[in-house]
């Protein structure tokens, strides 16, 4: 059986680990109340995370365009397949979307990206408090959607491993 490069495991496991991360911290500080030190840290981090998420993205695709993931199952059904490549190009869109749609809404709230605390990001919109709403919205449905995708992703891969046993996830573990 074909399996995944390391490097992408790597990419895969590392992204998928900071988008967890990233979405158990947003919950978490948007349920502080009011501007503390600690909710002011958290947002910080959650944008770091959402940075780091999206450069992993570009890495991500661009090691995926010189490295061809392996084939699917020989028995796979093909709406199955169709499905898994439908899934696969919905959690690439939203690595991008997520965290772009914070960044627009960090920068339409008024609020520099400084990653790491360290590199200022540009600041792609200038603050607009009539748009700020809308951004927060979006990143909030692309957040919940990219929740679903990664649960839907995640039950089959267990699907894959423990009732068909076809070695669907282990194509993609270390």
């Amino acid at each position: 059986m074909q399996r995944y490069t390391k490097t992408a495991m790597l990419i895969h496991w590392l992204t998928a680990l900071l988008i967890i991360a990233a979405f158990f911290l947003g919950l978490t500080m948007t349920e502080i109340h009011g501007i503390t030190p600690t909710k002011l840290k958290y947002y910080s981090w959650h944008k770091w995370l959402g940075v780091t998420v999206l450069l992993l993205a570009v890495l991500r695709v661009l090691w995926r365009r010189a490295n061809r993931p392996p084939p699917h199952p020989l028995g796979m059904p093909a709406w199955q397949a169709m499905a898994a490549d439908a899934t696969h190009l919905l959690l690439y869109l939203l690595i991008f979307a997520v965290p772009l749609s914070g960044y627009l809404y960090s920068s339409s709230a008024g609020v520099p990206v400084v990653y790491l605390g360290l590199i200022p990001l540009p600041t792609l919109i200038e603050a607009n408090a009539e748009l700020k709403p809308i951004l927060k919205t979006v990143h909030y449905v692309l957040t919940m959607g990219m929740a679903a995708a990664v649960v839907g992703h995640v039950l089959a891969a267990l699907k894959h491993q423990f009732i068909d046993r076809d070695g669907v996830l282990r194509r993609m573990l270390p």
